[in-house]
């Protein structure tokens, strides 16, 4: 069982997601050029819309500074062993196959241990492997030589019920490739539907309390933009999820959170120079059996305004008709189906309670079969 999320969403001039010079990113679609938003610009802001809707126990964090928090919930656990924290978790860490090294970073970390790379795990991972190393510390286990029922144990800690968005958006761990979590959800990169012309902000300012002889600018400097019409899609395999997560309620509360993110978050790139705070002109929300559909090729031919209707109003008559088209030429029918934003549309709150239902409906069927 799938899920597709389709949004067409117009977003004015901005910059949210930038490249290695600066400059809005963009992809040849179509054969012209197309605004494009990468999709770990967007998950990254879906994970902190997250924490506005699900619990923070039932989450993850994406960090370096995992021996850090684990010697701190070590310290909370048992404060006589707070010297030997640090490196108890150090050593913890080492177990599983987690490298350490020294921070480089500047500021008030810089010299604390922290992994050679982003470790994505969650509140319950970092708890229990504090519990372990307590556990051990008290027996006096050998952490030079961690025998075969040391591994097992540390490794079973990232095998159980996994965080909700370490399951959706999967975790990956060079050094302990075993831990390596397959995401039970895609996102796919954000084009526009309509060709884009990337351009440049040139700007001034000048200094508040120079002299009267002194007009000059005291800063020049520009910066890209563009504007655009914004085709989104992601989906989520509602099977793999309830896999990973275990419990049907939970996985209902994961893909309608899932949903949710994805139809109210922005990534934050120059918000502030651009205040381009935009929600969806519409969104179809699709639960099928087969096989996830991504919508795409109905832009291939980049979307025009005409005098009646704009680019945002052709982009959401385009996407109904290429659904249409393919449910009907690939005998694709989804399941069910929600829109907001078109002329049979709903509310996000009615789409977010009847998604969780039938969800939970085909959970419960896909379990008594």
């Amino acid at each position: 069982m799938f899920v597709d999320i389709y949004a067409i969403q117009n977003v004015p001039p901005s910059n949210i997601n930038r490249d290695d010079t600066g400059s809005p990113k963009t992809a040849y679609y179509g054969g012209s050029l197309r605004a494009r938003v990468s999709s770990q610009a967007w998950k990254k802001a879906m994970r902190d819309s997250f924490r506005k809707v699900l619990p923070v126990e039932k989450l993850g964090v994406r960090t370096k500074l995992v021996p850090g928090e684990v010697a701190e919930r070590i310290c909370q656990k048992d404060p006589e062993l707070k010297d030997a924290s640090e490196e108890l978790a150090v050593s913890v860490l080492k177990v599983i196959g987690i490298k350490t090294q020294s921070s480089t970073r500047a500021g008030s970390q810089q010299g604390n241990d922290e992994t050679g790379y982003l470790v994505f795990i969650s509140e319950r991972e970092l708890d229990k492997l504090a519990d372990l190393a307590v556990q051990w510390a008290h027996d006096g286990a050998d952490w030079e030589k961690p025998d075969a029922e040391m591994k097992k144990a540390a490794k079973n800690i990232f095998h159980g019920t996994q965080a909700i968005d370490i399951a959706l958006f999967g975790r990956m761990l060079a050094d302990a490739p075993d831990l390596n979590v397959d995401a039970a959800s895609q996102v796919a990169h954000a084009i526009s539907v309509d060709t884009v012309r990337q351009e440049a902000d040139y700007f001034t300012a000048l200094d508040d309390l120079a002299n009267d002889d002194n007009a000059g600018a005291a800063m020049i400097d520009s910066t890209g933009f563009n504007a655009s019409t914004l085709y989104r899609y992601a989906n989520v395999n509602v099977d793999s999820l309830a896999e990973q997560i275990k419990d049907r309620e939970a996985v209902a509360d994961a893909v309608v959170a899932f949903v949710e993110a994805f139809v109210r978050s922005m990534p934050s790139g120059k918000q502030n120079s651009f205040a381009n705070h935009t929600l969806p002109e519409a969104v179809v929300v699709s639960l099928r059996k087969e096989q996830p559909i991504n919508m795409v090729s109905a832009f291939e031919k980049p979307v025009r305004a005409d005098a009646d209707h704009s680019v945002s109003q052709n982009a959401v008559e385009l996407l109904t008709k290429k659904i249409e088209e393919v449910e009907t030429e690939y005998d694709a029918r989804a399941k069910q189906s929600w829109s907001i934003g078109t002329e049979t549309g709903t509310t996000l709150e009615k789409l977010k309670q009847d998604l969780h239902n039938a969800v939970l409906d085909s959970l419960k069927a896909g379990q008594e079969a």
